[in-house]
């Protein structure tokens, strides 16, 4: 009796998740690690296919079936939630007609030691089921810290592909983005209208007041052209004090025309800066880029230019929209003096 205990003992320790079966098919003992999976139900004393369901080989029903195939390996799973499968191997037991079932989860492992609170104990010291659970935990932590990292590369990427399109001072578009836009209009073969926009006076301001001022003009500038523009526009500064408008679908020159007035009476006030003032106007071309006319987007820049130039020459503060007749005019006048210098930073 003591050499019987003593061998239990010894299979507790060894196979934890073991049972032993009398010559009826019940379970005469069981394992600490298999009594800890239903641990309101006494396990000892009842039937074995009673608790497990045999799933392969699916022809054995019987405990003398059961018997026969030992050394075949079993694939079992509990019969009540959960439904945990696993792997078993019978031999034959001590006594007469007895077996042991010496069982494990296999790939269910994971699932398992969440299921019952398993932990190291409840495996054998040599189970390599211990070793594999690390692996598990250390490549899930590899890889959540692997789904950060892109995370972080990924906002990264993106903050600097964001900043490669923005003017830093104005916070609008820059003219690397425009073009962007531009190409993109002209892919979709859309219609949109392009306004030239550049500052009339701006360099006196920087001459007089300082860079400080000429940076606050160029911020209430971009504030003034965004809060008068759709939401759809496209606002960019292209240049020192050159400033650029799309607008997608835009059918006529009206549209352009409204946002214009609006743009250049709004710049026309005087703005305020640390006790002083700075004065500015605006001078505005535009044009329409129509996909079916032929005409390419290179073209159409050039002649919002040369409508901006009319608005220069005209006298500043006031905008022009493209006529084929105003490039005749600009042929046969001087640049209007001023011009090319307040495009300078």
């Amino acid at each position: 009796m003591k050499q019987t205990d003593a061998f239990m003992q010894a299979l507790d320790v060894l196979c934890p998740m073991h049972v032993v079966l009398g010559p009826t098919g019940h379970i005469v003992h069981a394992g600490p690690t298999l009594k800890k999976l239903r641990p309101e139900a006494e396990v000892v004393g009842r039937r074995f296919l009673e608790i497990f369901d045999l799933k392969r080989p699916r022809a054995i029903t019987t405990m003398d079936a059961l018997r026969a195939a030992a050394g075949t390996k079993l694939h079992l799973q509990l019969r009540d939630a959960p439904k945990t499968e696993v792997k078993g191997l019978l031999v034959p037991g001590l006594g007469e007609g007895q077996s042991i079932v010496n069982l494990s989860f296999g790939i269910s492992v994971v699932d398992a030691v969440s299921d019952y609170a398993l932990t190291s104990a409840d495996f054998a010291a040599t189970d390599l089921t211990v070793e594999m659970l690390y692996l598990v935990e250390a490549k899930s932590a590899a890889m959540e810290a692997s789904r950060k990292l892109n995370l972080r590369l990924q906002g990264a990427m993106i903050a600097a592909e964001e900043q490669a399109f923005t003017d830093t001072l104005t916070g609008l578009k820059n003219r690397r983005a425009m073009d962007h836009v531009v190409a993109r209009h002209v892919d979709w073969g859309t219609r949109f209208g392009l306004m030239q926009i550049d500052l009339d006076w701006f360099k006196a301001v920087n001459d007089t007041l300082g860079h400080a001022a000429g940076d606050h003009v160029l911020q209430t500038v971009a504030r003034v052209m965004v809060e008068e523009t759709r939401d759809s526009d496209t606002v960019a500064r292209v240049g020192g004090d050159e400033f650029v408008i799309i607008l997608p679908h835009a059918k006529s020159g009206e549209a352009m025309e409204g946002i214009g007035r609006r743009i250049i009476e709004r710049l026309s006030r005087p703005i305020p800066f640390q006790g002083e003032v700075c004065k500015i106007s605006a001078s505005i071309g535009s044009a329409i880029y129509d996909p079916e006319s032929g005409q390419t987007v290179a073209e159409v820049m050039d002649d919002a230019d040369v409508a901006l130039y009319a608005s220069k020459h005209g006298g500043r503060g006031q905008q022009t929209s493209y006529t084929p007749a105003l490039r005749a005019t600009a042929q046969n006048l001087a640049p209007p003096i001023g011009r090319d210098v307040e495009r300078e930073t």
